[in-house]
């Protein structure tokens, strides 16, 4: 700053001067023109022309006298006087002027020279050197007990100088090599979005054989070396890849939409999906850098000095290894025994196990799975194909937050909650059931999934048979009970006691993707049929359909698990996956996930212990439930639970199975999906069983064991089915 004022000093005094000399050689010749005047041929000629130092005419006889015509000397003095004072006072302003300028050059020179010269030294050398960022190793990812399902590896990295891509041979051999396509490798290596002088990456985790070749073969490879970088590496194959989720390199649109505060380089690798999205920034390293010295043409000559990276964080989860491979392999075996969809029962599933006392996700399996191996380095345009194929049945998808599906009777404790409140269901009340019904009288015939009747029914036995009719008539009560019939409840009373339990809203659980679900209401059909008015009449049948979790309803099953886990403890706790973050030199973590309350449904206790009671009692009514426990090593006595039977037009039914542990002290809750696997109680119940025994020998020290998920096949056959109509 200091510098700047004195050179700013220096050129104004110079100025100065140059213009005070300017304006008083202008007042010395005030009123006399400087050019303009008129002269006479005569003038012109005598200009210059006189000597002082001799007198007499050249080739005289005599002295002349000067002057001896007084007509015509006196003009010749006077204009002569004039146009030497005029000359003379423009070289007088031209030397003022050329001081000015040149005076200004020397203070300039000067303050550059002297002042400034460690700053423009400064700007030299760092024109010379260049700074590169090198990527960082990710953080790790480990399951609750300290088990690492993901980790890093070093993979082998071709790297390019920029002036690789004008050497036409090199570029051609290196797409032999590696298998990329020519134009593919030219325009990775012309890409400068890292920096200049930064090495561009041609091939992310090479093959050793690839390697090997250029390696041998360097002089044929002029400006390409070999790099070993950290990539992702996944021990346990494709288990809990839905919850981890995947990683990819950053393009430059991804580039170009991260967050300003955000530090990114082009080839770093970013989280794509569920927790390697949710907390990437913890996940990255701090990048290393390199300095190195650059010619005129921006090639590297050599590296100055380097600073290595450093890893990211390591998050910790909730999920329990053991029991997620229990859940993975259970679903894998129902589904697709011999690696193909269609030869098992169903066709894809999901589970979420939870804890109710602080919403931590202990287990979440979605089948088909994928392993995330498959994204490293770019995954092939055939692979995504097949992911987002129907064949495949979309194993991308996580099912257990992404899958929307009728709740079927799993819905019958909320629904059968908000007919306690209201007074249309009581501990003795009794209902008759002849396996169909048609309360409205409009000829619209609804069926019971027993269509022999379960005759004279209560209540707690409507929850435990699952008994259609039971609650065709609650539904009825509810219907004529509304405002637009003439009643005083709204019109959406039955709905509003559901969504208390958090359906038709997301649970806000810690990983992107998860869906909302729907309640259906009198303004949303509405809305939804806008285009069809007649069909957008909210009739008493949709409220039959949408009391047994038909019709419109959509649950996700991580909803089903949260919104169960509120009817063991009266109070619903927010899911989450992330349990502590700690940093990768320490053993003390530097983050704790808090646990979140999302609701404390306000029900009267006695109309949550009659629906407790009567779940406590489904699974001694089912002998598949029965055996299935049995061989979990469950007592039925700790069990709670519920099974579903949902209905999709032109497909098989869908298997639902719910349900906590310990009965009296409740700590586990269990959502079971099964698309197209027919009965709950015979297709979903027995996965259950099996989480639930395998959180009970995990607790006790006895179950350790972590294998290899495989990722799904994508091969599938025509499906023929698994049932022939609903059994619960």
């Amino acid at each position: 700053m200091l510098q700047a004022v004195l050179v700013g000093l220096a050129v104004l005094v110079i100025c100065v001067v140059a213009v005070v000399g300017f304006f008083r050689v202008r007042s010395n010749r005030s009123g006399e023109p400087l050019v303009g005047g008129k002269h006479s041929v005569s003038s012109i000629d005598t200009f210059g022309v006189q000597t002082t130092f001799d007198d007499t005419p050249v080739g005289g006889t005599g002295p002349r006298t000067l002057g001896a015509s007084s007509e015509s000397s006196a003009p010749k003095t006077s204009s002569t006087g004039r146009i030497s004072d005029a000359v003379r006072s423009r070289f007088v302003a031209m030397g003022v002027l050329a001081a000015a300028i040149f005076g200004s050059l020397t203070a300039k020179l000067w303050s550059m020279q002297v002042l400034a010269s460690s700053s423009y030294e400064s700007q030299s050398e760092e024109n010379k050197y260049s700074k590169i960022k090198t990527p960082a190793p990710r953080g790790y990812i480990y399951d609750a007990g300290g088990i690492a399902i993901v980790k890093n590896r070093s993979a082998l990295t071709v790297l390019a100088d920029a002036d690789v891509a004008d050497d036409h041979d090199v570029v051609q051999r290196l797409s032999t090599v590696l298998g990329i396509p020519y134009n593919v490798v030219r325009s990775r290596i012309l890409d400068n979005s890292s920096g200049a002088q930064s090495q561009r990456v041609v091939a992310s985790d090479a093959r050793m054989r690839d390697v090997a070749f250029i390696a041998e073969h360097s002089d044929a490879f002029s400006g390409v070396t070999i790099q070993e970088r950290s990539m992702r590496s996944y021990p346990y194959g494709a288990l809990a890849s839905h919850a981890v989720g995947y990683t990819g390199s950053v393009s430059k649109d991804i580039l170009a939409s991260m967050p300003k505060n955000r530090s990114v380089e082009l080839g770093d690798s970013i989280g794509q999906s569920g927790v390697e999205a949710a907390y990437d920034e913890i996940l990255a390293g701090e990048h290393g850098l390199r300095t190195v010295m650059a010619d005129a043409d921006g090639n590297v000559v050599s590296v100055v000095s380097e600073t290595a990276p450093s890893r990211g964080s390591d998050v910790y989860l909730t999920i329990k290894a053991p029991v997620q491979y229990v859940a993975e392999t259970a679903l894998k075996d129902l589904i697709a025994p011999t690696g193909i969809i269609g030869e098992g029962k169903g066709v894809a599933g999901a589970v979420v196990a939870m804890d109710v006392t602080d919403g931590s996700i202990v287990a979440m399996a979605s089948y088909p799975t994928f392993n995330p191996q498959t994204f490293i380095g770019g995954i092939s345009q055939d692979t995504w194909d097949l992911y987002e194929s129907a064949e495949s049945y979309y194993p991308l998808l996580n099912r257990c937050i992404s899958g929307t599906y009728p709740a079927a009777s799993t819905f019958k404790s909320f629904t059968g909650l908000a007919a306690l409140k209201y007074g249309f269901a009581d501990t003795k009340k009794e209902w008759n059931c002849t396996g169909s019904w048609d309360g409205f009288g409009s000829g619209d015939v609804q069926k019971c999934w027993l269509s022999s009747g379960h005759g004279s029914i209560t209540f707690h036995e409507g929850i435990v048979q699952s008994c259609d009719v039971v609650f065709y008539e609650i539904a009825y009560d509810f219907y004529f009970a509304g405002k637009s019939q003439g009643g005083k409840l709204s019109d959406t009373a039955m709905q509003e006691e559901v969504e208390k339990y958090g359906f038709g809203k997301t649970t806000g659980v810690d990983i992107s993707g998860e869906e909302a679900g729907r309640i259906p209401t009198p303004e949303w059909k509405a809305q939804h049929w806008v285009d069809v008015p007649t069909e957008g009449v909210w009739r008493g049948g949709d409220l039959t359909n949408m009391v047994i979790g038909q019709g419109d309803v959509l649950v996700t099953p991580l909803q089903i698990a949260v919104a169960y886990g509120g009817i063991a403890t009266g109070t619903m706790m927010k899911p989450h996956l992330l349990k502590e973050v700690r940093n990768s030199d320490s053993t003390t973590p530097a983050i704790t996930y808090k646990q979140q309350e999302l609701a404390t449904p306000d029900i009267d206790k006695k109309d949550l212990k009659t629906v407790r009671d009567a779940l406590h009692d489904v699974a001694a009514g089912s002998a598949n439930l029965v055996t299935a426990f049995e061989e979990a090593g469950v007592s039925l006595d700790d069990i709670a639970c519920k099974t579903g039977t949902g209905e999709v037009a032109g497909k098989d039914d869908y298997a639902w199975f719910v349900c906590y542990m310990p009965f009296d002290n409740p700590k586990y809750v269990c959502a079971v999906l099964v698309e197209q696997g027919g009965g709950g109680a015979s297709a979903a119940g027995p996965i259950g069983a099996q989480i639930m025994g395998a959180l009970k020998a995990y607790d006790a020290g006895e179950l350790t064991d972590v294998g290899v998920v495989a990722a799904s096949s994508g091969e599938s056959v025509e499906y023929g089915g698994s049932s022939g109509g609903r059994t619960d």
